[in-house]
């Protein structure tokens, strides 16, 4: 197949699945498994063109992120700057984590296998939570406290295991640690924006400088699709989480990892 049609369709995928509780890691995995992309490139690629996805946090929210748009009082600026601030405390957590421990992960752990048993585990666990009766003490990302801030960044590194889902680890963590579903989503969002760039930043160190043009141009390609695709889907999960739960992304997860696991054990007649 044509690697731009593969940068299409892979593109689309990180679009859809990036801000989704299901894990865009895993999906690009198990997706360029059927397409055989495999290799180093295409693990630099499903990290980058996650910056897409990213970008489409910054134009959607950009009333909240930028403190010298649209005519702000010094009060409302400093709260941007605090937002701002508790996204890179939050951040902090997997800097030094991934540090330690990203490239034992991207060798032994970027498997079809590993991905499915995360997707199930965290699609249990997050169909548990959702189950759970609990009460929301934070009801505004402004409520967050720094050190509810870290404690989701110290979460968010469980994400580090392919499947498992950084927004759902940071969902499911903010929320267990009070939030409501709309603010746990939206700093999920919020703490996207360093997480990934850092992820970006230190994967091109590693692996941009042996980029042929061809690859830069699947990249870009793959880039621009994932981020007009994430625009559109931040708008529609926004709009879904005012008035259901999570428990059909877990649903979806637990299907999709015994899906993934009957394929890749051998059993490849099976379909849902």
């Amino acid at each position: 197949m044509n690697d731009y049609i593969i940068s299409v369709i892979l593109g689309i995928v990180e679009g859809l699945t990036e801000f989704l509780p299901v894990s865009s890691t895993g999906h690009l995995i198990i997706v360029n498994e059927f397409l055989n992309f495999t290799g180093e490139f295409a693990i630099m690629y499903d990290v980058v063109i996650q910056l897409g996805a990213i970008l489409s946090v910054v134009v959607y929210f950009r009333k909240k992120l930028f403190p010298f748009f649209y005519k702000r009082t010094d009060v409302e600026k400093r709260e941007v700057w605090t937002l701002w601030f508790k996204a890179v405390a939050g951040v902090m957590p997997a800097l030094v984590i991934a540090g330690i421990f990203a490239d034992f992960m991207e060798e032994h752990l970027f498997t079809p296998v590993v991905v499915a048993a995360a997707l199930i585990l965290w699609g249990c666990f997050l169909i548990f939570i959702e189950n759970k009766k609990r009460e929301s003490s934070i009801n505004s990302v402004a409520e967050l406290s720094y050190k509810t801030a870290v404690a989701i960044g110290f979460i968010q590194c469980l994400a580090m295991v392919p499947g498992t889902s950084r927004s759902a680890a940071t969902i499911i963590g903010a929320m267990l640690l009070g939030a409501s579903r709309p603010v746990a989503a939206e700093f999920s969002f919020f703490l996207a924006i360093p997480t990934m760039v850092a992820a970006s930043g230190y994967t091109l160190l590693k692996h941009g400088y042996a980029m042929t043009t061809h690859q830069a141009g699947v990249l870009a390609l793959g880039f621009v699709v994932s981020f007009i695709v994430a625009l559109l889907v931040i708008a529609l999960f926004m709009n879904f989480i005012r008035k259901h739960d999570f428990r059909v992304f877990g649903w979806y997860r637990i299907i999709l990892g015994i899906f993934v696991l009957c394929y890749f054990i051998g059993i490849k007649h099976v379909y849902f």
